[in-house]
């Protein structure tokens, strides 16, 4: 039997929340190692959301994901979702955020890059930055995980999609489809459990598969041989961060810093493994697992936001304390995305 969602989870607003609350979170400790942040906040256990004038202020992870979120949504009020409706929306959403005076929070280089080639005419697979993989492809990409009625194929095109706009490195486009695919499973009430052995499982069904449809000619810009040999390539390195995940869930010491299993998280496949990692550490322990992923040596915000992502997609909404989910910034714009896709 397949699970379903059921309207009293809320899973897109669980994991929408969730998504900005880690990020929040690991806002003030990314950059640091694990014995500064612990210097600074305490007990990782105690972890305290962090405040200023009563605002628990995010990144441009959020801040990204919400401009996917808007072109989705715009994209869907014209039709079915297809690269044809999809690009032009998310494209402008994007450039959008590239000029808005609240892109102030330490955004990446590969990210500002693009998405200053986007603004113009240029195909956007001129835009993308074929050799980056950074994490700023999968930790915007949530929302596709959670629009209802999606097939397969439309789920994987549009995750690819995304990326493939700022990140065209075949790792980033896999990992993109992979955590959207996580998402998506959680959401529809997968055992956590097995949910890893679903994902290898997905990877290696895929490992052949160039979404031509939704990413037209955007291998040739690689110096691949081959189309089969730059989509191989992508989720090649993201099975071998699988089976990492896969050797270590359930022998992880959650006192060890978790990047020390799957990587520090700067580049896509390792956040998300390691994002993945600190749910899977404490599925049943939402805070915990967010607070556990902020306190990391590595991109501790793209970490913790895939978490609670993770985390939220699994619990739904009554996962986040009241007094947390009430201070987070954007809350009204997630508040919306999530009663839109709650269905």
């Amino acid at each position: 039997m397949t699970p379903t969602r059921t309207a009293v989870k809320q899973a897109a607003t669980g994991s929408l929340v969730g998504l900005a609350l880690g990020d929040a979170l690991g806002f003030p400790t990314e950059f640091k190692d694990v014995p500064a942040i612990l210097a600074s906040v305490g007990p990782w256990r105690e972890m305290p959301l962090p405040l200023a004038r009563g605002t628990a202020y995010v990144t441009d992870d959020t801040q990204m994901t919400l401009a996917l979120a808007r072109g989705i949504r715009t994209a869907m009020d014209r039709g079915v979702l297809a690269p044809q409706s999809l690009v032009q929306p998310v494209r402008d959403e994007f450039v959008s955020w590239y000029h808005s005076p609240e892109n102030n929070r330490a955004p990446g280089n590969t990210c500002l890059r693009a998405c200053l080639l986007l603004d113009g005419d240029r195909p956007w697979q001129d835009a993308s930055q074929i050799g980056s993989k950074g994490c700023g492809a999968n930790m915007r990409v949530a929302p596709i995980g959670l629009v209802p009625g999606l097939s397969e194929e439309q789920r994987a095109g549009a995750a690819q999609l995304q990326s493939a706009l700022t990140h065209g490195h075949p790792t980033a486009l896999a990992a993109s489809d992979l955590t959207a695919r996580a998402v998506y499973l959680l959401a529809q009430g997968v055992d956590p459990a097995g949910l890893v052995g679903q994902l290898r499982s997905y990877a290696y069904e895929n490992r052949d598969r160039y979404h031509e449809h939704w990413l037209g000619d955007l291998w040739t810009r690689s110096q691949d041989p081959s189309v089969l040999s730059f989509v191989r390539r992508g989720w090649d390195e993201c099975l071998a961060v699988l089976e990492r995940l896969d050797a270590v869930q359930r022998t992880a010491d959650p006192e060890l810093d978790p990047c020390e299993y799957t990587g520090d998280g700067w580049i896509a496949e390792e956040a998300f493994a390691t994002g993945l990692l600190c749910f899977l550490l404490f599925p049943g322990e939402p805070l915990t697992a967010l607070r556990r992923a902020a306190c990391t040596r590595g991109d501790s915000d793209s970490i913790a936001a895939l978490a609670g992502a993770f985390a939220g997609a699994h619990l739904g909404a009554d996962a986040w304390p009241k007094e947390w989910a009430e201070c987070v910034e954007y809350r009204s714009d997630l508040l919306t995305f999530g009663a839109l896709w709650d269905v």
